[in-house]
């Protein structure tokens, strides 16, 4: 006679595969429900512009414009490292312009539209600068640069008109503020995945000058976000010069009485100097890894490859943001960003030495391994500091003043590439003397450590708290009319009701 309770055990070993599959499938399907919620929340043609200029736009373009334009300073113009660290702050240039932009999307509509018409032009203007400077052999280096400035010039202006409706979304839901962040993390990091896995293969087969020829093909697709993403038409003859000044004026004069508060100025000034001192040393380390005797001399799929495994960490980094340090304390995550930031910049020092062949580790897996966790470290780091940045916005010149910080932002990634590029000219980094670039990596590793002393700039709330006065700019903007402005980011019922406002 068989044991009852091996009898119940076959009863419920069906039952518990059964119970274990279900979980399989519910979470395989969480994050398609994740984004079912948001397509219901905000609006479905909103998400598909997020997916669109993160994704494509900032994801797949700029990270196959990183690893091309490196090697076409390198191969094709044939540069110092110091002198490409200079010629790519100017890359910095449009997303400094971003404030201007903001405005332009803000205050001053064409032919009733605030938003979709600034995406079309983000897209040709990138579109054409792609084809100039792929296109023409022999180009000079200062002609190259421009046509390389206008590529980022594209992806700014499209990346400010998706942002200003980010942060207004962000302030009227602000449980969803996280989740936005998310999204543009994810996006970004699938696309830059796919550019840097394919960018080896594209300098390969196509050269590094043909490669950026494929750099018009997301301009192409931002264009056509331009004609279909849905907006809602002004009313207002708000095209009239004297009432787009007026506007204008009063934004300029919300954004000094916003960047005055101590809420807001002292959080921007810890982000700039977070980038700012942390030195960019990134083309002195990219002529190295390709230098046959110096170096390890790794082939182009391979720095791909590296970039593309990055990426891959980088989704990782956002999604512990996401699951386990969302709701923690801003001062708080950043302080412990900050020191792991620092720390995890020895390993670089420790791959320039040589160490790790002395360690029996090969160079092949030390890079990918010192990549990984600069990735994951730097979203950890990253991610709330745009989530910050969200919550200092005041309704109203949300786009502009996000624009703003984001401007900031740019400012301490100029300086980080032009003092990084003046640390490799003064320590004589060239492109075949790589004696002294341990000891830039070694001052940049110092500098990343001495931002932690600034971190009281940075306040003590979480995401879920209001930073600044909900009226801050209720009387000086009571004429900008924000209930009429951008693309439906509101729930489908406040959608809904405006469109019965509007007689739609």
């Amino acid at each position: 006679m068989a044991d009852p309770s091996e009898t119940q055990q076959f009863v419920d070993h069906p039952q518990q595969q059964q119970q274990q599959q279900s979980r399989l499938l519910e979470i395989l399907n969480e994050p398609s429900q994740w984004l079912k919620m948001l397509c219901r929340e905000l609006n479905t043609s909103f998400v598909l512009g997020v997916v669109l200029v993160y994704g494509l736009s900032q994801g797949f373009s700029g990270s196959l414009f990183r690893v091309v334009s490196d090697y076409y300073w390198k191969d094709v113009q044939k540069v110092q490292p110091s002198q490409v660290q200079l010629f790519i702050g100017f890359y910095y240039l449009p997303w400094i312009m971003k404030p201007f932009w903001g405005l332009l999307t803000d205050v001053i509509p064409i032919k009733g539209y605030r938003r979709r018409p600034y995406f079309v032009f983000a897209g040709v203007i990138g579109f054409i600068s792609s084809i100039i400077v792929a296109a023409h052999d022999g180009i000079s280096a200062v002609w190259a640069l421009v046509c390389l400035v206008g590529v980022t010039g594209g992806m700014a202006i499209a990346d400010v008109t998706i942002d200003a409706c980010i942060a207004k979304n962000s302030i009227e839901m602000q449980s969803l503020a996280p989740d936005l962040q998310t999204l543009c993390g994810v996006c970004s990091s699938v696309g830059a995945l796919v550019g840097y896995s394919t960018s080896g293969f594209f300098v390969h087969h196509l050269g590094a000058q043909g490669a950026l020829g494929v750099l018009a093909l997301p301009p192409a697709a931002v264009v056509v976000l331009g004609f279909v993403i849905y907006e809602l038409r002004t009313n207002k003859r708000q095209h009239e010069k004297k009432a787009a000044m007026e506007k204008v004026w009063e934004a300029v004069n919300g954004m000094y009485k916003t960047i005055k508060c101590p809420g807001v100025w002292k959080p921007s000034l810890y982000m700039y100097f977070s980038l700012a001192l942390s030195i960019s040393t990134h083309e002195g380390q990219f002529y190295w890894y390709t230098d046959p005797k110096a170096g390890p001399a790794f082939s182009q799929e391979f720095v791909g490859m590296i970039y593309a495994i990055g990426a891959l960490a980088s989704i990782v980094g956002v999604l512990i943001y996401q699951k386990f340090l969302k709701n923690c304390p801003f001062r708080n995550l950043l302080f412990f960003a900050q020191l792991l930031y620092a720390t995890s910049g020895m390993l670089d020092l420790i791959f320039v030495l040589r160490w790790n062949l002395k360690l029996g580790i090969p160079d092949y897996f030390f890079v990918v391994m010192e990549e990984c966790v600069s990735r994951i470290v730097s979203k950890i780091r990253w991610t709330p500091m745009i989530v910050l940045s969200t919550k200092l916005c005041p309704l109203g010149i949300e786009g502009t003043f996000f624009a703003l910080l984001m401007c900031i932002d740019s400012l301490g990634s100029l300086s980080s590439k032009w003092a990084g590029g003046m640390a490799l000219h003064a320590l004589h980094v060239t492109r075949t003397d790589f004696r002294n670039l341990w000891l830039v990596l070694l001052i940049r590793n110092a500098l990343r450590l001495a931002t932690v002393s600034l971190i009281f700039l940075i306040p003590r709330a979480d995401s879920s708290d209001v930073l600044i006065p909900p009226n801050l700019l209720s009387n000086s903007l009571k004429n900008l009319d924000t209930e009429e402005e951008g693309l439906q980011l509101a729930s489908v019922n406040e959608k809904k009701r405006e469109e019965e406002r509007l007689g739609i």
